[in-house]
C-alpha cells in the first residue's frame, strides 16, 4: 500500500445509484490525495457557469494520502465544491473521526452529483453503497442526526457521520458539514451544497485496513514527533493572563520574533486554540468593533472576559481527533451557563470567541458557549455569522437598517442576547434572519442604502478572525487564495514557524526581522507567500493537521512522510512543485467558473486605509495591491491571475484549460 487505495465512489443523487471509478497513480504522483485530487476531478467535472446549488456541481468528501498510514496527527477530512458563497473554488477542512472512515471504506474520497427529489442519506462500508431515505431526520440538527444514525447502525464498529443542520437545510450560503457532535467543516457554504442536493447525511463503517509502503520508517518519525508533544507542557503555574500578557509584548515590540513551533504546542494541549484569545487581542490579532476599533476600545474588561482559564474550568475531558497526539480540542459542561438549554458543547475555539466578542464588542463568556452550540448544532459557520451580526450592528447604528429591518431587535454593540436573537432567525429564515443567512456580501447587498460599504467580506466570503494590519502576507492570502477570507493558507506568522527554508531550496530564510519589513512589497515577502501556499496544499493532500504544521518541518515532517509512505523518491522541492500545481489548478477552476483573480481584494478598512488611529496597528496600512502583484510574477501567472502558458507547461497542466484568460503571457 502506498497510503492510498486507487479508487473514488461517485452517487449520482438524480439517478439514485452509486458507481467505483479507480484512479490512475499518476494522478496520485501529480496530486496527491485530499483536495489535491478533489481539484483535478472537480475541474474535469464541474463545467463552467455550473449553478452551485444545482444538479452539475459536485461536493467532495476526501481524505487525505497519509490518513491510515501510521503518521500522527495526519486524520483531516475535507470537503471541496464550486462554492455559493464565492462562485469559485470552494472547500473546507475538519477534524474528528470522518476521514480514516472513507479510506475504511475502500475509498479516497466521495464524490456527490446530482440532486434528489425526495431527502436522503448515504449509507456505505468496504462492501456496498446505498442511498437511503431521509424524510425521519429532515428538520433535526446536526448532533440529532448523527445520535440518531449512529444507534441506527452501530452494530460490530461505531460508524462514522457528517451531517447538515438546519442551516444546510434551508441552504443558508454559510452553513457547513458535521461531525463528531459539533466539529463542523464550515466554509466556503458546504453546507448549504448539501442542502441543495437534498443528502442529509453521509453514514460509513467500513473495516478495510489502511497503511503504507515503509511502515517501519512512518511510525519512527510519528514516535519522534510524539515524544517531542509529550515532552513539552506549560508548568502549572502558567495562567491565561500569563498568555495574554505576553501578546501585549509581542504587540509593543518592534521586532517578529524567530521562534520554534514547537513551543506552541504545549499551548494548544492545555487550552487549544482559545489559549490564544487574550495574546491575539493584545497584539492586534482580533478584529475589534467590524475591523473599525482596536484593543484600545475594547481593553482590559474584554481580555478578561474570554481568559482561557474560565473555558478549561468547564472541560469535562480532552478531545483527540484521529491519530491525534496533540489532543486541542475539548467537551465542556456548560448547562449552568445557559440556562439549562444546552448541557454539553464542544469547547469553543478562538474563531468563534473572537467573532462573538472583539468583532461584536461582546464581553459575556457564558453567552458565547450558547452561540457556539447554537450554531454548531445548525451547522452555521461562526466566523461569517459573526460578521454578518457585526455589519448589522454597525448598519444600525449608522441608521442604514432600522426596527423596522430587524423585527424590532435593537442591535447594539456588545449585547449578545440580541445577536442571539437575530442569529436564531437566520437560521430559520424568519424575518430579517432570510435576507441576512447567505452571508454579509449578498445581505448587505439585499439591504442597500450604502451598507455595502461596511460589509467585511472577499469575494463573498467573510475574512477570520486575524487582521491583516497585523500581518500582510494574510491579506495577500485573503485577497488572492482560491478561497479568499481564509486564514490557514498561509501568513507571515506561519511562514516563521514551519521554517520552510529549512527543507525547500527556493524559500527565503525568515529570522528575527524588523515588524516594517512586512510591509514592503519585495519579491522575499512574495516567495514566503507563494512558500506558504504551496506547502498548505501539500499538507492537505497528506491530511495533515494546520496546529502540528505551524510546529515546524524539523518536526511535522510531512515530506519524509510521504516518501515513507509512497516510496516515490521525491525531494522536499518536488512536493513543493505539486503543491504549486493544485494551488494553480484551483486557479483554473475559478477562472473556468468566470471568476475575476482580482475581484476579491479585500475592503480598504481591511488594508488600513485609512489606518487605525490608535492601538499595537496604530498607523499600519498593507500594500495590497503592489503585494498581490508581486505574488502573482513569483507564481508565474500574469498581472490579472491568470497563469501563464509556460508555468503550466512547467506545472505539467498545460492541456487544462482555464477559460478565456487561459495561457496570456
Amino acid at each position: 500500500m502506498k497510503g492510498y487505495t486507487g479508487k473514488i465512489l461517485w452517487v449520482d443523487l438524480s439517478e439514485e445509484k452509486t458507481w467505483v471509478e479507480e484512479i490512475p497513480e499518476r494522478i496520485y504522483t501529480a496530486y496527491l490525495s485530499g483536495t489535491g485530487l478533489a481539484s483535478y476531478i472537480l475541474y474535469r467535472e464541474i463545467p463552467a457557469g455550473a449553478d452551485p446549488l444545482g444538479p452539475e456541481n459536485v461536493l467532495a468528501f476526501v481524505s487525505g494520502l497519509l490518513t491510515g498510514t501510521g503518521a500522527v496527527v495526519m486524520g483531516r477530512w475535507m470537503v471541496a465544491t464550486k462554492s455559493p458563497l464565492t462562485g469559485g473554488w470552494g472547500d473546507s477542512n475538519c477534524g474528528g473521526t470522518f476521514s480514516p472512515a472513507i479510506k475504511q471504506c475502500g475509498y479516497d474520497g466521495i464524490f456527490v452529483k446530482g440532486q434528489a427529489s425526495r431527502p436522503l442519506y448515504l449509507l456505505a462500508d468496504h462492501r456496498e453503497a446505498r442511498l437511503m431515505p431521509a424524510k425521519d431526520l429532515w428538520g433535526l440538527d446536526a448532533i440529532e442526526t448523527e445520535e440518531s444514525l449512529m444507534k441506527r447502525h452501530w452494530e460490530k464498529k461505531k460508524p462514522s457521520v457528517v451531517s447538515i443542520g438546519q442551516a444546510g437545510e434551508r441552504v443558508s450560503l454559510i452553513s457547513g458539514i458535521v461531525n463528531d457532535g459539533g466539529r463542523i467543516a464550515a466554509r466556503s457554504g458546504v453546507g448549504a451544497v448539501m442542502g441543495s442536493k437534498k443528502l442529509k447525511a453521509v453514514v460509513l463503517k467500513g473495516i478495510l485496513p489502511m497503511g503504507g509502503q515503509d511502515p517501519a520508517a512512518i511510525h519512527a518519525l510519528s514516535r519522534e514527533f510524539s515524544d517531542k508533544i509529550r515532552r513539552y507542557s506549560l508548568p502549572g503555574l502558567i495562567k491565561g493572563s500569563h498568555v495574554a500578557l505576553g501578546g501585549r509584548l509581542l504587540g509593543l515590540s518592534p521586532f517578529n520574533p524567530s521562534l520554534d513551533g514547537l513551543m506552541f504546542m504545549p499551548l494548544m494541549k492545555k487550552w487549544g486554540t482559545s489559549g490564544t484569545n487574550g495574546m491575539a487581542a493584545n497584539m492586534g490579532d482580533s478584529p475589534v468593533k467590524n475591523w473599525s476599533g482596536s484593543i484600545k476600545d475594547y481593553s482590559r474588561p474584554y481580555v478578561a472576559a474570554v481568559n482561557p482559564d474560565h473555558i478549561a474550568k468547564l472541560e469535562v475531558r480532552k478531545y483527540h481527533c484521529y491519530s491525534c497526539v496533540i489532543g486541542c480540542g475539548g467537551i465542556c459542561r456548560i448547562d449552568g451557563k445557559t440556562g439549562g438549554r444546552y448541557t454539553y458543547s464542544h469547547k469553543p475555539e478562538y474563531e468563534t470567541v473572537s467573532s462573538f466578542s472583539s468583532l461584536v464588542m461582546g464581553k459575556d463568556l457564558d453567552a458565547v458557549y450558547e452561540i457556539n452550540e447554537m450554531l454548531n448544532r445548525a451547522g452555521m459557520d461562526t466566523i461569517s455569522a459573526g460578521h454578518v451580526s457585526a455589519w448589522a450592528i454597525e448598519s444600525f447604528e449608522k441608521g442604514l437598517i432600522t426596527t423596522e429591518d430587524t423585527d424590532g431587535l435593537v442591535l447594539e454593540w456588545g449585547n449578545l442576547d440580541t445577536i442571539k436573537a437575530l442569529l436564531e432567525k437566520m437560521i430559520r429564515r424568519e424575518g430579517i434572519g432570510d435576507l441576512l443567512a447567505d452571508g454579509v456580501k449578498l445581505g448587505s447587498e439585499r439591504i442597500g442604502r450604502g451598507s455595502q460599504a461596511l460589509a467585511m467580506h472577499c469575494g463573498g466570503q467573510e475574512p477570520a478572525m486575524h487582521d491583516s494590519r497585523l500581518d500582510p502576507i494574510l491579506g495577500v492570502i485573503y485577497s488572492v487564495d482560491t478561497t479568499p477570507g481564509r486564514h490557514t493558507t498561509g501568513s507571515s506568522l506561519y511562514y516563521g514557524l514551519t521554517k520552510l527554508w529549512e527543507r525547500v531550496s527556493w524559500a527565503p530564510r525568515a529570522g528575527w526581522h524588523s515588524k516594517n519589513s512586512q510591509y514592503k512589497a519585495s519579491r522575499e515577502e512574495a516567495l514566503k507567500t507563494l512558500a506558504s501556499v504551496a506547502y498548505k496544499q501539500v499538507v492537505d493532500g497528506a491530511g495533515g493537521c494546520l496546529f502540528a504544521m505551524i510546529s515546524g518541518v524539523q518536526h511535522y515532517k510531512v515530506f519524509d512522510w510521504l516518501e515513507a509512505a509512497t516510496g516515490w523518491g521525491f525531494s522536499p522541492d518536488d512536493y513543493m512543485h505539486i503543491g504549486r500545481r493544485i494551488s494553480t489548478t484551483k486557479q483554473l477552476f475559478n477562472i473556468k467558473q468566470g471568476i475575476n483573480p482580482l475581484a476579491s481584494k479585500m475592503p480598504d478598512r481591511m488594508a488600513g486605509l485609512p489606518p487605525l488611529t490608535q492601538g499595537p496597528l496604530k498607523g499600519r496600512t498593507v500594500p495590497v495591491e503592489e503585494m498581490i502583484a508581486n505574488y502573482f510574477e513569483v507564481a508565474g501567472w500574469d498581472r490579472g491571475g491568470c497563469p501563464k502558458a509556460k508555468t503550466l507547461e512547467a506545472l505539467g497542466i498545460d492541456s487544462l484549460k482555464g477559460g478565456e484568460c487561459h495561457g496570456q503571457g
